[in-house]
This record gives structure tokens, C-alpha cells and sequence, in this order.
């Protein structure tokens, strides 16, 4: 996977830019160039462990994503990994090997407004038991595929 962590990421962005966010101490940064994906939820038992309810992530493309601060990558296998503040702790990152064209970034570290909304679910049967879902979501029980 490319390293998208930089020191680009300040307070003074440039217009083009049209998301930024942070983790909750303010270490890690995030700047976005162009669109995001709406956020899809993911209630896998690793997204679950690694957020404590459900990861609600947007997308956009690696090449588009600026990260700034120290982001600990954890790898629970080959082939995904998960990225948190190295400081505070903070759920912020997904990506995988087999989609090299994005990285997923949560939604709650993304500053308001965000203009996103949640459109998916996946991975429903792995949700945990005390949770009840949104209706009115396109809902997976895995991982989608066909």
C-alpha cells in the first residue's frame, strides 16, 4: 500500500481541499481533495472491535488524501489494515490491499458540515447484539459480493 501520510496538512489549506478532520487530541490531521463517497457502516466483528460499535466511514482516492501525524498502522492480517492516532488512540483509517484506489476514513473525524450521508450497511450479521439499525439503508449481510 502507498503511504499517504505527509506533512502537507495544515491550517492554512488551499481552496481546493474540500474536507478536513482530525483524531480527538488534534495529532493526526486529514485533508481531502475533491469528492468523498457517502459512508457506508460497517459492522464486521473487526470494524466493531476497532471503533466499539461500528466503523461509518467515507472514501476517496489515496492520491486525494493527505494525512498529517503520527498514524499507527495495525495490519490483523496480510492483506487489511486499520489506522489509528498513535496519541489519543483514535479509530481513523481503513484500507485494503485489494482496493487500491481508496482509503476509508471515519466519518466523526471529518469536520461538520460534511454534506455525507449514510447510504450503506455492510456486513449486518456480524452486527452486535445490542445494537438496533437505521432502516431506510441498502443492507448486506457480508461483504456484498455477488
Amino acid at each position: 500500500m502507498s503511504d499517504i501520510v505527509s506533512d502537507d496538512v495544515t491550517d492554512d489549506v488551499t481552496d481546493d481541499v474540500t474536507a478536513t478532520g482530525h483524531c480527538l487530541c488534534g495529532a493526526v490531521r486529514v485533508a481531502v481533495r475533491g469528492p468523498l463517497r457517502d459512508v457506508y457502516d460497517c459492522y464486521c466483528e473487526r470494524c466493531r472491535r476497532f471503533s466499539g460499535h461500528h466503523m461509518a466511514a467515507t472514501a476517496a482516492s489515496p492520491d486525494r488524501v493527505q494525512i498529517d501525524g503520527p498514524v499507527r498502522w495495525f495490519r490483523p492480517d496480510p492483506t487489511v489494515e486499520y489506522g489509528s492516532c498513535a496519541t489519543c488512540g483514535s479509530s481513523m483509517f481503513w484500507r485494503a490491499d485489494a482496493l487500491p484506489d481508496h482509503v476509508s476514513i471515519a466519518a466523526g473525524a471529518l469536520d461538520q458540515p460534511t454534506g455525507l450521508r449514510t447510504t450503506q450497511a455492510w456486513f449486518v450479521a456480524e452486527a452486535g447484539d445490542y445494537h438496533d439499525r437505521c432502516g431506510g439503508i441498502t443492507e448486506f449481510a457480508g461483504d456484498g459480493a455477488r
